[in-house]
């Protein structure tokens, strides 16, 4: 019966000492399960009168640091996560914690040690992307400071089943000069073809202080078909503008021009359409995860061979990007209005009234791959009829877009995708259809 007794007090005296344990244990279950599901005052409230008996812990120190980062303590994350890493090196999570942690604090070479560390060891993709995209603000945060220059070429080659942008039909109809009907050329049909396609270009950033920076660019790109080749394009764009930024917003204007040439090989005054233009914009970031984007943008548009359709364009309009997941997916969407308002007199033809809509999502489904997809409307109202058909044109234009972007190397992106054009109106010779394969190959240097 004694023993009994002193196994039953034994059995007491153990219980006692282990409830703190198991208590405490419970509470860094919680403090798990309301991190997991975004409450990280809640873990941080429960965690932080428990650093007297339990810092050195490493799943303790390992949660408590995470509730302080996700709370902005990020000195107090970087104390937190140096214990776990003193006794366990190799602790991947509590490694790219605290990098984000010194990167908050513009650490950033020591922020860039410990991604580098990071990188070296088996972690999951959407981590991996993550350090990633540190690494690139990182990068650019301190290119930020200096003038740089960057460069890219690309080739790639496709099928096009319309390289003309035409319609389908064979006759048209004009009311306009007695219900005349006329048949048209095959250069006036929708053509298909094979092509090729290459490009490159340069740019360059200087800032002047920590808020203001000018940047400037010049690029080239040709496509050019196999067979038809009177409709090979190719063009020369140009910018120079100036940024301001300013905690969360970043207000740019920019000057660019832009000439555009079909099968042409001569520069300037033989070129299909020059445009020279003026943006101004104004970027918000509500946080790291939202952006907001207003713009204004002006450009005038000439015809060397077709001066009757020179005319001035005005364009404003907003877009809007989240970031779901640890940017896993980013959707975009915008929505803009303008005008193309002819030069000459007594051409309202040529001139209309524009507004449309874009939606896009990009889904970053590995560390080398990612998909996209994206559509558009626009909906043009011409301002006075047409003298062949008789009456004032109307334009519903559609457009769909996707692919996958592959990255086996820095610097190099692999892009297969399709496209799609639907372009409807109410007089039939503006009406076609177009699908467009193509791959390209892009090194950024």
């Amino acid at each position: 019966m004694t023993q009994v007794k002193q196994f039953a007090w034994l059995s007491t005296l153990l219980l006692m000492m282990a409830l703190p344990v198991f208590a405490a244990d419970e509470v860094l279950t919680r403090a798990k399960q309301q991190l997991d599901n975004g409450d990280s005052q809640g873990a941080y409230n429960a965690l932080s009168p428990l650093q007297s008996d339990r810092a050195g812990d490493p799943e303790y120190d390992l949660l408590l640091g995470r509730a302080a980062l996700n709370l902005g303590r990020n000195t107090e994350a970087v104390f937190a996560l140096e214990r776990v890493l003193a006794v366990q090196p190799n602790n991947s999570p509590a490694r790219a914690l605290i990098a984000r942690a010194y990167f908050n604090l513009k650490e950033l070479e020591t922020s860039k040690r410990e991604i580098d560390i990071v990188k070296r060891q088996e972690i999951p993709p959407e981590v991996s992307q993550q350090m990633d995209r540190m690494l690139d603000s990182i990068i650019r945060d301190q290119n930020a400071k200096r003038t740089t220059i960057n460069g890219w070429v690309e080739v790639g080659a496709g099928w096009d089943s319309n390289v003309n942008s035409a319609t389908a039909a064979e006759q048209v109809i004009a009311p306009g000069i007695g219900g005349a009907i006329f048949t048209l050329a095959p250069a006036s049909r929708e053509q298909e073809d094979a092509f090729i396609s290459f490009g490159g270009g340069v740019s360059f950033t200087h800032p002047f202080s920590e808020r203001t920076a000018i940047f400037g660019g010049l690029a080239y790109q040709n496509k050019s078909n196999v067979n038809e080749t009177d409709f090979s394009t190719y063009y020369y764009d140009a910018n120079l503008g100036v940024q301001y930024r300013r905690d969360r917003d970043l207000f740019t204007l920019l000057g660019s021009f832009n000439t555009f040439f079909v099968d042409n090989a001569q520069l300037y005054n033989d070129a299909y359409r020059n445009a020279t233009g003026l943006q101004a914009s104004w970027q918000h970031d509500f946080d790291s995860r939202n952006r907001l984007n207003l713009y204004l943008q002006y450009a005038y548009l000439e015809y060397p061979d077709q001066a009757i359709r020179n005319a001035d364009r005005y364009v404003g309009g907003a877009s809007y990007a989240r970031v779901f997941g640890r940017g896993t997916y980013i959707v975009t969407m915008g929505a803009y209005g303008g005008l193309e308002d002819e030069k000459e007199d007594g051409v309202p033809q040529f001139g209309h009234d524009l507004y449309g809509a874009r939606v896009g999502v990009q889904w970053n489904m590995f560390e080398k791959y990612a998909l996209f997809v994206a559509g558009n409307a626009e909906r043009r109202e011409y301002g006075g009829p047409d003298p062949f058909f008789g009456e004032d044109r109307k334009d519903t234009q559609y457009g769909a877009i996707a692919g996958m972007i592959f990255v086996p190397a820095k610097g190099v992106r692999v892009t297969p995708q399709a496209s799609w054009t639907d372009s409807n109106s109410n007089i039939e010779l503006y009406e076609f259809d177009r699908i467009v394969y193509q791959v390209t190959l892009r090194y950024d240097f």
